[in-house]
Parts: structure tokens; C-alpha cells; sequence
């Protein structure tokens, strides 16, 4: 039930029945409970286009909400605003239905897109590290929020998994195997440090790797046997790591680099016929005049190398064909380090100009900052190495886990695991989801495990005690009528009614900590209804529907959280 789109048609039919029409008109949250739910703003302004004083505008407006089916109250204050209460009985029919619905009411989307997501996309050559903890988490509650309101999400996992490095790579793994037959690759770290030195220091070594890149790009049948075979073990890695993440990444999200390798050549080829792409050097490059320097030049966006090698930029410009050509994309979103800005905006511009990215088609860059230690700098282990993103989790376990125990040391082993496991991972996602995603944010084990504030330890709680007292109420009338007669029960309801605006936001913005700063909200809110209002202890039609309400609070808790990809527990 999306509120504002109800609340705003009352609005704009109110302000033409007082003769305005057109203006811009801000409805916003009451930041005073006690005056309303929401305040109407704008009134100044229209009053001055259509010269009338602002009070008596407003009094117009308020007095044509007074006989609406939404509002139960429009009261005028200070120079123009409108303080409105909402119908009692029209919060209740809407949360009679979003009970009911089976879906909390949300409405699917009326004209639902096909979205490709681009997110987390490691390097193969290596383990996943910290640096991939943003984008895998951030681009997977975004595809959760955009499936959950109808429209067609397409993950694609655009994995590292071509190029010079990997000439390298398969060398040193022949020579391996031709040590040790039972040779078997376990640390991909190790392997590629090992891999890097022989490279650096024997010229031999090295020109075996490149022979081998020549082969790989030829389409060498023993050389993709072996490329393939390093591929497929770096993505198990990489699945184990989603695994323990509870991200719904799957193999078969997997479109690497690779992918895109014959039709590079043919990019390149059609930006030139075009006229976009030039001869610079031996080089092939677009100037963007878009995007000059201090000096005034075009900046360069090189698609071919000398020699005729590709960059990023080729298979980025051949990955945007495909996404837009073959998985018909009505919008795309690539979940990337905001380092990474100029090049996707230079991306972008030169699909526009050679028409790869069509007008009705949105490319967004949607950018994240750096995971940061306490110190301030990017986040590394004491020793000063790059922190292993399943070492990370690991720890978070077993940090929660310990937590949990001193908490409830009458827990068994297998529940206090489990719960230290859902609690870990659970707080590692909720501090990074819960923070600006364009922001960099300083990762603290303390504050994210912590049971108090905005965390997800918070928020898991708030789930479980809730059902604490469904064990304790027993038999209830499940169908019970609400009765919203208390403030803070109304309160309670204008916020759990706000949740299908805020996915929709969340959703436009690719903003996951707008979700995140709801859930909080609708939890505190909770936590003062639940003080100050008595469940248990009402009785009759009262007390069935606090249930009623605390039902509803832990729906949408629940199914909040499942969208920002974090699970909740009956018992903590």
C-alpha cells in the first residue's frame, strides 16, 4: 500500500478544490507527534503564484481534507502548514489488508522493468578480500528490494577471469602438476604470490606465461582445459564465501570477462566506422569532449591498446551490448567502488554516442566508498595484509558466538552456533547496509555487535522478543479487528504503513540504508508502544489487537531484513 501515493491524490484534490492546481507540494513526516502524522508544506508558494494570503490558502485546503475518507484531522499552523492526522478507521482497513494480503500489500510495480545488476565481480586469481564485501552485499539487497516489487532482476556476476594474469597463472600450474602429479590448488593467495615471483624473476617463466596468453586467446584446447580447470576452482571459493553471506548469487550468475572475448574485436571495429573511435598513436581511442582536463583537451577513452590489445573499456562496451541487446535491460546497475566513477561515466557517454545504450534504457553507477579500520585508513590486518573476506566472516562467528554464550550460557552447543553464526553474519552486512553507500565507514566490532543502537543484533531482537510474546499469549483471535485508540498505536501504524514507500525509494535510489533506517525506526517505535501499551495484560478485542499490531511489526521486520539479506531467529 503505497501511503504517500494515497495520501498526495487527497492532497492535490484538496488544493484544487481551493482553486490551486500545478504547485509543488511537499509532504513530509510530522517532526511532532503530538501536532500529527505528516505536514503539508508548499502552501507559501502556491499562495504567492496565485496571490492569496498563505493562512487563508491553507485553511481552504484543510477544510476540503476535513471530509476525506484518509484524514481525520487538517489543522493550520504558523504561516502556512498543514498538520494532518489520518482516519483511525482508514489505518486500520489498510492494515486489516496488509495482514491479510499475504504479501504485507505491497503492490507489484505497475510497469515492471528488467534490471541488470552487475555485483561483486572478483578477480579469480585470487581469494575474495574485504574490498569485494561492499559491492557483493550492497548489489544483493538491491536485487532482493527490486524482485520484491515486481520487476525482473538478472544478477550478473562479472568475475576477472581473463587476460595476461592468467597466461601466468596456467604456466605456473603446469609447472606444478609436472612436479607433483597429485598437485592440488588449495590457497589461491599463496598460489598466485608463488605464481607472480616466478614471473618477476625468470625471464623464461615469463615467456612461457605469455606463450600461454597467445594460446588461451587462440582458443588452445589443453590451455582453456587448464584455464577452465583454474576458473572452476576459484569459483568454488568465491561460492563458499556467498554461501556463508546467505547471498543469492549463484554459478549460474556467472559472466565473466571472458564472456565478451570474441566480440571485442567487433566493438572496436564499429566504433570506428562510426567515426567515434580514431588511429592515436596506434591506439584506437574515443575523445569525449564531455570530459576535458584543465588544459581543455577531450579526454581519451582508449578501447584498443597499441599491438591490438583490449582494456576494461572493451569488454565493458561489449558487456553493455550484450546486457542491452540479448538480456533486453530496461536498466542497468553496476554496484561498483565509487574509484571507479570517471570510467563508468565515460562508459556510459560513449555507449550513448554509438548508440549501444538507447535512450529509454537508464546505465547507473552506483558507487561505494572504502571499508575503513578504527586507525581511519582502509581496513587490514595488523600485519598490514589484505584481510581475507572468509577469515572476516569466520571471526564474526566466532565473535557473536561467544557473545551469545554470555549471554544465554544455558544454550546448547548446536544452538549457541547457530545463533552466533545468523547473529555474525547478520551484523557484518547490517553495518555496511545500514551506512551510506556512497560514504566510507570505519568497520568496529564492537559497535556492530552491539545488542543496543542502530544493529542488526538490535533489530534480531526486536524480531525475537515479539515472538517471545506470541509463546506467551496463546490463543488469540487472529482476525481480530484493530482498535487504534492509544497514540503510540497510531503511531505504530502510520510507520508500519510507510513500508512499500520506503521500498520504493530504496529501490529507485539503490539505497539500501534507507530500508535499513526504517527497520530501526519501526523497531524503536515498537519498543515505547510495547512499554507504554500493554499487551498481555489488556484483555478482549484490546489486547487482540495489539497483537494484531505486533503480528504486523513482525512481518515486517522479518521480511525488512530479508531484503537487506539478513536472517532473523525465534530465539536469541
Amino acid at each position: 500500500m503505497k501511503l504517500n501515493q494515497i495520501l498526495s491524490a487527497e492532497i492535490e484534490q484538496a488544493f484544487t478544490a481551493a482553486g490551486i492546481s500545478g504547485s509543488p507540494i511537499v509532504l513530509q513526516p510530522a517532526k511532532n507527534p503530538d501536532f500529527g502524522d505528516f505536514q503539508i508544506n508548499g502552501v507559501m508558494g502556491a499562495a504567492k503564484q496565485s496571490k492569496q494570503n498563505p493562512r487563508e490558502l491553507a485553511q481552504k485546503v484543510a477544510d476540503a481534507l476535513s471530509g476525506s475518507r484518509v484524514v481525520a484531522s487538517a489543522e493550520v499552523a504558523g504561516p502556512g502548514f498543514i498538520n494532518l492526522r489520518l482516519s483511525p478507521e482508514f489505518l486500520a482497513q489498510e492494515l486489516n489488508h496488509a495482514l491479510t494480503s499475504g504479501n504485507l500489500g505491497i503492490q507489484a510495480a505497475s510497469a515492471p522493468q528488467t534490471v541488470v545488476i552487475d555485483y561483486s565481480s572478483p578477480n579469480l586469481a585470487k581469494e575474495m578480500h574485504v574490498g569485494h564485501l561492499r559491492s557483493s552485499i550492497i548489489g544483493d539487497s538491491i536485487a532482493r528490494i527490486l524482485s520484491a516489487l515486481g520487476h525482473k532482476v538478472i544478477r550478473q556476476n562479472h568475475v576477472g577471469d581473463w587476460g595476461t594474469q592468467f597466461g601466468m597463472l596456467v604456466a605456473y600450474m603446469v609447472e606444478q602438476q609436472k612436479e607433483n602429479s597429485d598437485f592440488k590448488l588449495s590457497d589461491l593467495e599463496q598460489f598466485y604470490r608463488a605464481a607472480k615471483v616466478r614471473f618477476d624473476e625468470d625471464p623464461a617463466f615469463a615467456d612461457t606465461a605469455r606463450e600461454y596468453v597467445v594460446k588461451l586467446q587462440g582458443g588452445d584446447e589443453a590451455v582453456l582445459a587448464l584455464w577452465k580447470q583454474f576458473v572452476a576452482i576459484s569459483l568454488s571459493h568465491a561460492q563458499q564465501v556467498y554461501d556463508t553471506l546467505g547471498l543469492l548469487l549463484a554459478p549460474e550468475d556467472v559472466a565473466g570477462e571472458s564472456q565478451y572475448n570474441n566480440d571485442l574485436q567487433n566493438v572496436v571495429d564499429d566504433l570506428c566506422a562510426q567515426g567515434l573511435a580514431v588511429d592515436d598513436k596506434g591506439a584506437k581511442v574515443v575523445f569525449l569532449e564531455e570530459f576535458k582536463n584543465k588544459e581543455g583537451e577531450a579526454a581519451a577513452f582508449i578501447v584498443q591498446k597499441q599491438g591490438g590489445g583490449f582494456l576494461y573499456a572493451s569488454t565493458d562496451l561489449a558487456c553493455l551490448r550484450y546486457r542491452i541487446g540479448c538480456l533486453k535491460a530496461d536498466r542497468l546497475l553496476y554496484v561498483v567502488d565509487t574509484r571507479q566513477d570517471l570510467h563508468f561515466k565515460q562508459l556510459f557517454a560513449t555507449s550513448r554516442k554509438a548508440g549501444y545504450l538507447p535512450e529509454n534504457v537508464s546505465a547507473e553507477f552506483i558507487g561505494f566508498g572504502t571499508m575503513m579500520g578504527k586507525d581511519g585508513k582502509p581496513f587490514k590486518t595488523r600485519s598490514g595484509d589484505t584481510v581475507k573476506l572468509v577469515d572476516l566472516l569466520a571471526e564474526a562467528v566466532q565473535r557473536a558466538t561467544v557473545l551469545v554464550r554470555s549471554k544465554n550460557p544455558e544454550l546448547s552447543d548446536t544452538e549457541a552456533e547457530h545463533i552466533g553464526r545468523t547473529v555474525g553474519i547478520g551484523a557484518v552486512k547490517y553495518a555496511d547496509l545500514s551506512k551510506n553507500r556512497g560514504s566510507d565507514y570505519v568497520f568496529d566490532w564492537d559497535n556492530m555487535l552491539s545488542f543496543e543502537g542502530n544493529t542488526a543484533p538490535y533489530l534480531q531482537y526486536a524480531y525475537t522478543r515479539i515472538q517471545s510474546i506470541f509463546r506467551k499469549a496463546g490463543e488469540w483471535n487472529v482476525q481480530a479487528a484493530l482498535l487504534l485508540q492509544d497514540g503510540l498505536e497510531k503511531q505504530l501504524a502510520v510507520e508500519l504503513l510507510k513500508f512499500e514507500d520506503i521500498l520504493n525509494s530504496a529501490a529507485e535510489s539503490a539505497y539500501p540504508h534507507y530500508l535499513a533506517a526504517y527497520l530501526y525506526q519501526l523497531a524503536t517505535l515498537f519498543s515505547r508502544f510495547y512499554e507504554a501499551c500493554p499487551i498481555l495484560k489488556a484483555e478482549g478485542a484490546l489486547r487482540d489487537s495489539r497483537l494484531q499490531l505486533a503480528n504486523l511489526t513482525a512481518q515486517t521486520l522479518k521480511t525488512g531484513l530479508d531484503l537487506l539479506g539478513i536472517d532473523t531467529l525465534a530465539v536469541m
